[in-house]
């Protein structure tokens, strides 16, 4: 069973791929490392994951590799909570609103589409970081068109 290790706290200039597995190069070949980058700057969004082949591998990864200097920054090494089936993920991030854990499905479609109306078309601006995590959210790349194309088909059927 392979384990999934989260290394944080990387610099968000452009960080080579190569440099940060040569850290992790005395654990053997089977080590592989994955840089996320941020897809329209190509820089590094601060974090990567590492994958190594058993858990006691993984432990005596982090045991010896947490909080060494990448960069000129300590890395944060731990191991890789797994990924939901739906995507609560991007608004569990850090610094950003979550759901509050009492929100029914049953209301959050009504306070939606009341704040859809009213808020977005307004002011022309995504619905990222809502609060409801549960509902789905339009692409972040797309929202301001998506916002866009609301107001003017909300204009096209007032004017008939």
């Amino acid at each position: 069973m392979t384990v999934r290790l989260y290394v944080g706290n990387l610099p968000k200039d452009s960080v080579d791929r190569d440099a940060l597995h040569e850290i992790f190069a005395d654990f053997g070949e089977e080590v592989s490392t994955k840089v996320i980058k941020d897809r329209r700057t190509g820089k590094c969004r601060g974090f990567a994951f590492v994958t190594v082949p058993t858990d006691e591998m993984a432990d005596a990864l982090i045991e010896k590799h947490n909080g060494q200097s990448f960069m000129d920054n300590p890395i944060k090494i731990e191991k890789a909570l797994p990924r939901a089936k739906s995507k609560p993920e991007e608004a569990a991030t850090p610094g950003s609103p979550t759901a509050s854990p009492t929100a029914s499905p049953t209301t959050s479609p009504t306070k939606r589409s009341s704040n859809a109306n009213s808020g977005n078309a307004a002011s022309g601006k995504s619905r990222r970081g809502s609060g409801s995590s549960d509902a789905v959210q339009p692409d972040p790349r797309w929202a301001d068109d998506l916002a866009k194309l609301k107001e003017m088909l909300a204009a096209q059927t007032t004017n008939s």
